[in-house]
């Protein structure tokens, strides 16, 4: 009896924004990897998202811990995304300060 290999490719895909989706759900690569380096094992990320597959999870931190750096430079470049979109928002929003402060002040009296 032969056992045959096949390869398989990792359960990611890339969505229309850029971003890396795991397997057939909108769970997004970082959030299983920043799960996982927090010390979740696969089981608990597949409770957490129920749209993820076990296998799935299992295959995409196989991936990660074979390219560590790699996936690392996606991250990191994910995270300074979501920063300046943060900026953004934040330079496009009013200062809500002064009124947080008169809500706080009419709750005390």
């Amino acid at each position: 009896m032969s056992f045959v290999l096949e390869r398989e490719t990792p359960p990611l895909r890339e969505d229309e924004t850029g971003a890396i989706r795991v397997g057939n759900s909108r769970v997004l690569l970082e959030v299983v990897i920043r799960a996982f380096q927090d010390g979740a094992s696969p089981e608990s990320i597949v409770q957490r998202y129920s749209t993820l597959s076990l296998s799935d999870v299992y295959s995409t931190i196989g991936y990660y811990l074979r390219h560590q750096n790699t996936v690392e430079t996606y991250l990191n470049h994910r995270e300074h995304l979501a920063e300046s979109v943060q900026q953004r928002l934040s330079s496009l929003q009013p200062d809500l300060n002064p009124i947080r402060s008169r809500l706080l002040a009419q709750q005390q009296s």
